[in-house]
């Protein structure tokens, strides 16, 4: 259960239902008109994470699931299980991103970028040889793409699990992409 009361949306300002209007209604939507304005730029940066991108959105799912995985975000897993399958990550390769499991089903690109979150989430920067044999990978720019997913999605997941947001029911979120 969450730890404060959730946001009556009636009382959230127009700009921000504007923004939620043709998003399913998750919890985490509810929970966030606490933080004022910084609930619309949240929601801006969001939007154009999953659906502004250049990085190829397996690949960005990959870096979303490890690091809800590694922060220990139940919520944001589980969303982003059924966001990767939309995107067609194959169930071997969401199973491969949990910790300690055999990442055998993952090419070499998809265990570059795996191994890159860990050393972002963990250790803030990657080593020279890890950082320079990404951007020869994917080029700078969408290696820049993926260390602001990794970023966001660490905020994310810390909102997340400190207000304890609650995951919806089947129903809330079967039609939701």
């Amino acid at each position: 259960m969450a730890r404060v009361p959730y946001f009556d949306l009636s009382q959230a300002s127009d700009n921000y239902l504007q923004l939620i209007g043709s998003r399913p209604p998750l919890n985490l939507y509810r929970m966030l008109p606490h933080a004022g304005k910084l609930a619309e730029g949240f929601l801006a940066l969001g939007g154009a994470i999953l659906r502004e991108n250049r990085l190829d959105s397996r690949l960005r799912e990959i870096a979303i699931l490890r690091v809800g995985l590694l922060c220990g975000s139940s919520y944001e897993v589980h969303q982003h299980r059924r966001v990767a399958r939309n995107v067609g990550l194959a169930d071997d390769k969401v199973a491969a991103l949990e910790i300690g499991a055999d990442t055998g089903a993952l090419d070499d690109t998809e265990r570059m970028v795996l191994d890159y979150v860990d050393q972002v989430v963990k250790h803030v920067k990657a080593p020279d040889a890890m950082f320079d044999a990404l951007c020869k990978q994917l080029s700078p720019a969408l290696v820049a793409e993926l260390t602001l997913v990794i970023g966001f999605y660490m905020m994310v997941s810390r909102f997340l699990e400190n207000f304890e947001v609650d995951i919806e029911a089947p129903a809330a979120t079967q039609n939701a992409g």
